[in-house]
């Protein structure tokens, strides 16, 4: 016997322990013979990350597709594994050495330190792993691979070696985005503009050989301005034209910065002169490199100004009593005060025009969003991503790779057109370290061991030499770009990689295609000669249930584990495809995960139900033979419904899918063909009795396996529980394909429904009492709906609660009146309810939701609210203004109808 109520907790327990056993997860488990291939790779969590919402709706999709076409038979691999998150486990590590008092990575130096990143990772990584497997995320947990293992790190050398050997990975002096705190390179995709109250200062630079004339620069970065080598107009600019080519000294310093006539300076802005400081300005950069200016690096690794022995800053300036100064009043201060040092200066000695107050958008760390990231001028590693991405922008123009949904690929696009230089570099210790070896003179030998770089070394110099390993490691997205090639075990010819790759399909968020999607493109075009994937699925982004961004600060975020201890993972999972429309984000409430654990018990409570009522399944048991009509219309549904689920599953339509999950478990069978079956099983024994027992068990396996991928635990404990012994675990059981159709018995019981549910939705419009018995007349009636009435005449009072229902050649005078198809029922409500107070009732009700519909309309075509209110609570305004539309046109129709009482 099924228990009285559905335990989600007791449930998830036992069901997981039963696909262990079974090994159901392990790729080709349940697969047919000949069956073709289906993979998805994870997208590899962070070892050091726990599950977020994000994440759970990310491989709740994915388990969805997966076990879909396990059920259909195909050879289902889901790829799981973990990312080594460099710089993110690095700073856990050395905050647990600074919080046990214990000597920092710099004193116990890089191989102790990687000792104890690898055991904290055997420690106490890898806790979302767990957390999936309570999501009930079926992936071949036997084939779970690091980023950091030996198979993936001989992959990641291979691709460095050959990719260098192809020079399409190269070494170079240039601006990056630099971490003054973790000391390291950080990717332009790793930085966060951040806008904040800031100052535009306005500096007038003194023009050689014109005494008393000046040109007037502005910047929002004064201590820069020490590194200045230039100053760019506009070529077209009337005001400078005569000054293209001639000199400015450089205050403070004394160095003579050249004006050049460059586009990049823009006449409408500021002064319309700009100036040039290439190793501290991205656009600088490249302004220097255009026009061939000198670079100069003010600061050190932590951010403090390097004046005093730096060639660079005193290469060709003269010494002065003002460069002195400089240097004495600067030298090895942070920026920040360096800053307010340098504009002190400049104002004491005049030259500062202006200061203005101004908001300016601030580069920072985008995971500790405290740390200012600053421009810097280094020796990195790069890869050649606009060759790489050639081929990759080919792929998705030319149809061989799709996203879905289609707008995201201009996203795409947009990026891979423009794509500059990948920094593949970073100055830290837990990463692929760099397979580069060099010389005493700097030669670099990049191989694939030590040994090979000793041999060419040899070669090159004519005797053994010693060499230095490089430092630094790769970017930890370097790795995870191989993935869809590298977790089946390349660059060894494995079974797996010929057998899942390239993989089906891809599940992932917009915020990391420029990340890792095109970059597992590119990587896979040019070392497997194919697309890793024939399909990317962008998934939305899931906010509060008010439409904002889920963040700590804010205190609005959703624990998913939460979620589960309360409502079960089914619910959670069943609500995230339920809203997971393309293209729309996410409003989650922990309501809409409440309402859907009911749903949850509905389905139980069905069950109970059919065992009460002993249906049990028949072998072999075929729709096609049943003569009820009643029957033949839920098999009818239940092909619709499978056809559906199938169609919108494949389209990567989830939340159409569990709609129509939702519709038929809830509506149709439970609330509608278990009531009407319900004489027929109460009744005396017979064939309708056998036969409803039969298609009442019948349509619940179809349930059940249909509702699998969405609710993998309650489905496979009904399975089990409701089956054979020994059955075959469901998420390994075939899924329904069906097709049965009559459309003559589907119209019937609809109309049927139709009926009982527009007379049930006027009652409840007019206040009728739920105990009062109504009278019902039917009017204009053809023969085939005078024929249904007669058949269902007891049902229909029953639902109904009606008295009685007789056909009529009229409508009844003053009668309330309902259309159904071509028929008119009348409800007569006199004596039944006060009319009079009815329709005041409604008039009140209709005037008060005018008032509030004027309100909402004023606040949004109020120009302040607008342009100031966040986009949630615009968003949540329209919402009310549509939901109270709809409610005044529902209350409006209501009193329409009490018009004939008039």
């Amino acid at each position: 016997m099924l228990d009285k109520t559905f335990d989600a907790a007791a449930v998830e327990t036992r069901v997981s322990a039963v696909w262990d056993e079974a090994e159901a997860f392990k790729a080709g488990a349940g697969a047919k013979p000949g069956a073709a291939p289906y993979s998805i790779v994870i997208p590899p969590p962070n070892v050091t990350g726990s599950l977020h919402i994000g994440h759970a709706l990310n491989n709740t999709l994915q388990d969805v597709l997966v076990r879909f076409e396990r059920m259909r038979g195909r050879d289902v691999l889901w790829q799981p594994g973990m990312d080594h998150a460099g710089i993110a486990t690095q700073m856990v590590v050395e905050r647990q050495l600074m919080e046990r008092q214990e000597p920092g990575r710099r004193e116990i130096g890089r191989e102790k330190f990687l000792e104890k990143v690898w055991a904290w990772k055997d420690e106490s990584g890898g806790l979302i792993i767990n957390q999936l497997k309570r999501l009930g995320c079926s992936c071949d947990w036997s084939r779970e691979r690091f980023t950091m293992d030996e198979g993936l790190s001989k992959a990641v050398t291979k691709v460095f070696v050959e990719l260098y050997r192809e020079k399409l990975i190269y070494r170079d002096k240039r601006l990056v985005n630099w971490d003054p705190t973790l000391q390291t390179a950080v990717s332009d995709l790793e930085v966060e503009n951040i806008e904040m109250q800031g100052h535009l200062w306005h500096f007038k630079y003194p023009i050689e050989g014109e005494e008393g004339r000046s040109i007037v620069v502005a910047t929002t970065r004064p201590e820069t301005m020490l590194g200045d080598t230039g100053i760019a107009v506009h070529p077209e600019d009337e005001r400078y034209k005569d000054l293209i080519g001639k000199y400015a000294i450089l205050p403070l310093v004394g160095r003579r910065l050249r004006i050049v006539g460059d586009e990049h300076a823009d006449p409408e802005t500021g002064s319309g002169a700009v100036k040039i400081t290439p190793a501290h300005d991205f656009n600088d950069f490249e302004v220097g490199k255009r026009q061939d200016l000198p670079m100069v690096n003010l600061f050190d690794t932590e951010a403090n100004v390097v004046l005093e022995g730096n060639a660079e800053f005193l290469d060709g300036v003269a010494e002065s009593d003002d460069l002195k100064a400089t240097i004495a009043t600067i030298n090895g201060l942070d920026r920040f005060t360096a800053r307010k040092r340098v504009v002190a200066m400049m104002e004491e000695k005049g030259l500062l025009e202006k200061v203005e107050e101004k908001p300016v958008m601030v580069p920072h760390d985008e995971k500790s969003k405290t740390t200012v990231i600053e421009p810097y001028l280094t020796d990195q590693w790069y890869a050649d991503a606009k060759t790489l991405a050639q081929p990759a922008i080919a792929s998705v123009r030319e149809g061989r790779t799709t996203f879905i949904p289609k707008n995201w690929e201009k996203t795409y696009f947009e990026w891979m057109e423009n794509i500059r230089p990948w920094c593949i570099s970073r100055q830290l210790w837990w990463g692929h370290q760099i397979p580069a070896w060099y010389g005493p003179d700097g030669k670099v030998f990049v191989a694939y061991s030590e040994d090979e770089a000793r041999a060419e070394a040899a070669t090159h110099y004519g005797e053994a030499t010693d060499l230095t390993r490089d430092e630094d490691v790769l970017d930890t997205w370097f790795s995870s770009a191989l993935w869809p090639f590298s977790t089946l075990g390349w660059p060894d010819e494995t079974p797996e990689l010929e057998r899942y790759y390239p993989t089906t399909a891809l599940v992932t968020g917009f915020d990391i295609i420029f990340f890792w999607v095109a970059r597992m493109m590119m990587t896979g075009l040019h070392f497997m000669g194919k697309e890793p994937f024939s399909d990317v699925y962008i998934h939305a982004l899931v906010r509060d249930e008010k439409g904002a961004k889920m963040s700590k600060t804010k205190g609005n975020v959703i624990d998913p584990i939460v979620l589960i201890d309360e409502y079960g993972a089914d619910a959670l999972r069943f609500t995230l495809a339920a809203m997971a429309a393309q293209g729309r984000d996410i409003k989650l409430a922990t309501a809409r995960v409440e309402g859907y654990r009911n749903f949850a018990t509905k389905l139980w409570n069905a069950a109970r139900f059919a065992e009460h009522y002993e249906c049990k399944r028949v072998g072999g048991f075929d729709p096609a033979t049943a003569k009820e009509t009643l029957n033949r219309w839920i098999a009818t549904e239940t092909t619709r419904a499978a056809t559906a689920v199938t169609g919108a599953i494949e389209a990567y339509r989830f939340n159409d899918a569990a709609a129509a999950l939702y519709r038929f478990t809830w509506n149709l069978y439970c609330d509608w063909y278990l009531e009407f079956s319900k004489p027929v099983l109460n009744g005396e024994d017979g064939p309708a009795k056998t036969e409803t027992r039969a298609t009442v068990a019948w349509v619940l396996d179809r349930i059940i396996s249909l509702l699998h991928p969405f609710m993998p635990f309650l489905t496979e404990e009904l399975w089990a529980r409701e089956g054979d012994e020994g059955r075959t675990a469901l998420m390994l059981n075939a899924w329904p394909d069906l097709g049965f159709e009559d459309s003559d018995a589907a119209d019937e019981i609809n109309w049927l429904i139709e009926t009982i549910s527009a007379v049930r939705s006027v009652r409840s419009e007019m206040n009728v009492p739920a105990g009062a018995m109504i009278e019902l007349a039917v009017s204009g009636a053809a023969f085939t709906t005078a024929a249904r009435l007669q058949s269902h005449n007891v049902l229909i009072r029953r639902l109904a609660r009606a008295e009685s229902l007789t056909l009529a050649h009229a409508p009844r005078a003053g009668a309330l009146q309902i259309v159904v198809g071509e028929a008119t029922f009348s409800m007569p409500l006199e004596g039944v309810i006060d009319i009079d107070a009815e329709r005041a009732r409604l008039l009140r009700e209709i005037d008060k939701i005018a008032k509030d519909v004027g309100k909402i309309e004023a606040k949004l075509a109020n120009e302040k609210f607008m342009a100031k209110a966040p986009e949630e609570v615009i968003e949540e305004q329209r919402e009310r203004l549509a939901e109270a539309a709809a409610l005044k046109a529902k209350t409006e129709a209501a009193l329409a109808r009490l018009e004939p009482a008039a």
